[in-house]
């Protein structure tokens, strides 16, 4: 059988990749440039999980702390994105810019005015009452007027100021671990997303040299027929491989695109990113700690929150008395005269009862729900840690064996191709196992990122 010549099969097998480097610079070499790091990122990602205690320990509502916030509300970023973004790039323009992060600050702000707000005592009263004018008698005119200036004051005692600045403390705690979950879970999704959009791009170069290679094949084959040297066959074969090419590069292109927009989106920028670059950053963490993460938090300051409102309503069933003292001016005798005055409510049929057993219903709720979080969460980094590590193990099957056997059964055709002991159908399928296994490499290395992304978010304190 006669072959094509050694410098012809050469040159299918190189025009991809010439191809990848011209569209786009800086990856010639590399049809797989999701780092290597990736997968190191996921051996340094696993950590133990510190064994839960029953109940978490409960902090009183003055010291109970979020995440740091910023001491003044922060306008969120304009202007256009980085040509190409790496990793730590996308993190921050999506903390500095996404509208559900800068809600959760509003958030925030808002709670800190209410807890401002707690502080104050109510304000005096000051009521004017005139008497005795007008009428009948002695009485009609002005002669006869009296005028009480007087000023009310309810005293707020009780504990009631305490009892409200605790439950603003409690909210406000609140609301700053419900901004780090709305950022943690931001991250997941810039990680998530990332990854996607690099495994997207790679798959467009490896789509992109697919395509050139069988393209390049195809000519060959049309030659050889040409010459007589093979059937027709191989040529409607090498020609359908090309167009089925050419289709998987449209639907690539067309993945990497919405990959980008995606990302964008994330960061609230309408249109896409331009480009995506750099390795995946590797993260490590220490021994996770199940009750410090945010769901539990959250839980907990939830848990605070029905505390201190029982407090509240406990303190509201007390007398909350009101005093009053003023100046009566008596215009038939040009007397003056203090008066003074006490008001208190009576709690004959209100006494706060429903109130009182609905907070404590409350706080039964919120413990109920502080386990179900802590169950969760063990459950969760548990499951993380084990999809992490399938998801490595199934990377290092790909880097250790399946690429490099299909890498060297490819070369190992091409001589035995130009040797005259292959067809040109066989190379066609060692070259296809090729771009299967470079294609589920890629795959597999943005499923341990998107591994390595739900751990972290599962751990986040």
């Amino acid at each position: 059988m006669a072959v094509a010549s050694s410098a012809t099969i050469a040159q299918a097998q190189t025009a991809g990749v010439g191809a990848a480097a011209a569209r786009f610079p800086g990856s010639a070499g590399s049809l797989l440039p999701i780092a290597a790091s990736s997968a190191q990122a996921g051996g340094s990602v696993t950590a133990p999980i510190a064994q839960p205690a029953t109940t978490p320990t409960a902090p009183q509502p003055s010291t109970v702390s979020g995440p740091p916030s910023p001491a003044a509300p922060l306008a969120p970023r304009t202007g256009p994105l980085p040509q190409a973004l790496t990793l730590e790039q996308a993190l921050d323009e999506a903390l500095a810019r996404s509208p559900t992060v800068v809600a959760a600050q509003a958030d925030v702000e808002a709670s800190r005015g209410r807890l401002r707000q707690a502080g104050f005592r109510p304000n005096p009263q000051l009521s004017v009452d005139v008497e005795n004018f007008t009428g009948s008698g002695v009485y009609s005119g002005l002669n006869s007027v009296e005028t009480t200036v007087t000023v009310n004051q309810q005293l707020d005692l009780f504990g009631r100021r305490s009892a409200r600045v605790n439950a603003a403390q409690a909210a406000l705690a609140a609301q700053e671990v419900r901004l780090a979950i709305a950022r943690a879970d931001l991250v997941q999704a810039v990680r998530t997303q990332f990854a996607g959009a690099a495994a997207a791009r790679d798959r467009l170069r490896l789509a992109i040299d697919n395509a050139e290679r069988a393209r390049e094949l195809a000519r060959i084959a049309d030659e050889l027929v040409a010459a007589g040297r093979e059937p027709p066959l191989r040529a409607l074969r090498a020609r359908a491989n090309f167009a089925q090419t050419e289709a998987a590069l449209r639907a690539a292109e067309a993945a990497d695109l919405t990959a980008r927009r995606l990302l964008a989106g994330l960061f609230g920028v309408a249109g896409e990113v331009r480009a995506v670059t750099g390795p995946l950053a590797p993260v490590a963490l220490g021994v996770i700690e199940p009750r410090a993460t945010l769901e539990v938090r959250l839980a907990e300051a939830e848990r605070l929150q029905a505390q201190t409102a029982l407090r509240q309503e406990q303190v509201a069933r007390r007398l909350n008395p009101s005093v009053g003292v003023g100046v009566r001016r008596l215009e038939q005798t040009s007397d003056t005269a203090l008066v003074a005055g006490v008001s208190v409510p009576l709690p004959l049929f209100d006494r706060n009862q429903g109130n009182i057993a609905a907070a404590s219903a409350a706080i039964r709720a919120a413990e109920a729900r502080r386990d179900a979080a802590l169950a969760l969460a063990t459950a969760r980094i548990g499951n993380a840690q084990t999809n992490l590590a399938a998801a490595r193990a199934r990377v290092d099957a790909l880097e250790r064996a399946a690429l490099p056997q299909a890498t060297e059964a490819l070369r190992l055709a091409n001589l035995a191709y130009r040797a005259g002991r292959l067809t040109l159908l066989e190379l066609l399928d060692a070259q296809q196992a090729l771009a299967a296994a470079q294609g589920e490499l890629i795959d597999a290395r943005a499923a341990l990122a998107e591994a390595s992304a739900t751990l972290v978010r599962a751990a986040a304190q």
